[in-house]
């Protein structure tokens, strides 16, 4: 089967190029795969970190792609569609875990149908239906967007209902989050420690991943003030937005010289150093759905505290 995959892959970095670098891999065993990849993800402007592509520190994944797609400029969008259907696939993917993709993905989707005379069957990985800091714009553009596709896999049950809340005649099936296996073998505890530069014979709290309200870092850093001397907390992902209001929390903690932070995007072949270091790690999450987190969490085979939202309870 010729299935074709549209979404960003390396050189963007982040949870969804990974999840789509490991697709590509594993569904090449048995198909005749190509990815289709952005040419540009996001204005500079919607992008609140550091970088959206990869550094040479980052040691990601490469993947052979065809870049094509400019979600802001509209001009790309019929050639993106033209391209994918000469190919011919016989399923294309999409995925959607925003609705500023639904335009630009919609277009897509709805133009290599008529390319292809019915032929391609689309469908989407949707990661999240609504946004998890949601804008009234998100339904339109989500009912638009699904307007295109003939069925839709979600990774949690949440994520299914929410579907169908906006579309209830929508085909799709759960596959929950797989589990990343691309991060190496976990290190001895003291190692990792070690290279962490983080002070032995502590038991380690560990919060990973980019920082964002709605995850709820905040809610983490007051509950640590309640800990005994024998606990660290170890804050490590990129700032999406200001840092400020969390430091300042960490500055009125009294335990604040036993709260370890870094802060910026962790590499690749850096994250075994923080879930080997780690005895448990914690998803204060405000909102939900599921999360690459977890997925990270289960290939290390470390236990999780995760607040009672989305589909985090069942990961």
């Amino acid at each position: 089967m010729k299935i074709a995959i549209l979404s960003c892959f390396y050189p963007f970095r982040g949870g969804i190029a990974q999840f789509n670098a490991n697709l590509l891999k594993e569904l090449g065993d048995e198909h005749d795969l190509r990815a289709f990849n952005f040419t540009r993800q996001y204005p500079s402007f919607l992008f609140p970190g550091k970088t959206q592509k990869v550094t040479p520190q980052d040691n990601a994944v490469s993947v052979e792609s065809t870049a094509l797609l400019d979600t802001a400029n509209p001009f790309t969008w019929g050639n993106t569609a033209r391209v994918i259907a000469d190919w011919e696939p016989d399923i294309l993917v999409v995925r959607y875990w925003m609705s500023y993709f639904a335009p630009s993905l919609g277009y897509v989707s709805r133009k290599v149908k008529k390319y292809c005379k019915g032929k391609c069957k689309v469908v989407a990985i949707i990661d999240n239906v609504i946004p998890h800091e949601p804008h009234f714009f998100d339904k339109p553009l989500t009912k638009y967007f699904l307007g295109g596709v003939d069925g839709s896999i979600t990774l949690c049950n949440e994520v299914g209902q929410d579907l169908l809340n906006i579309r209830p005649d929508a085909k799709y099936t759960v596959i929950p989050h797989p589990v990343y296996t691309h991060f190496g073998e976990k290190l001895p505890k003291q190692e990792a420690q070690q290279i962490l530069g983080l002070t032995p014979g502590k038991k380690n709290i560990l919060f990973f991943g980019l920082i964002r309200e709605y995850k709820g870092l905040d809610i983490l850093i007051k509950a640590f003030s309640g800990l005994d001397d024998s606990y660290q907390l170890i804050i490590a992902g990129e700032p999406y937005g200001s840092f400020d209001k969390y430091q300042k929390l960490i500055d009125e903690n009294p335990n604040a010289e036993r709260i370890h932070c870094f802060l910026n995007y962790i590499s690749d072949n850096e994250v075994k150093n923080y879930f080997s270091a780690a005895d448990l790690t914690v998803l204060p999450y405000r909102s939900a759905t599921q999360s690459g987190i977890s997925a990270i969490c289960n290939h290390f085979e470390q236990p999780m505290v995760v607040t009672d939202v989305g589909g985090l309870i069942h990961s």
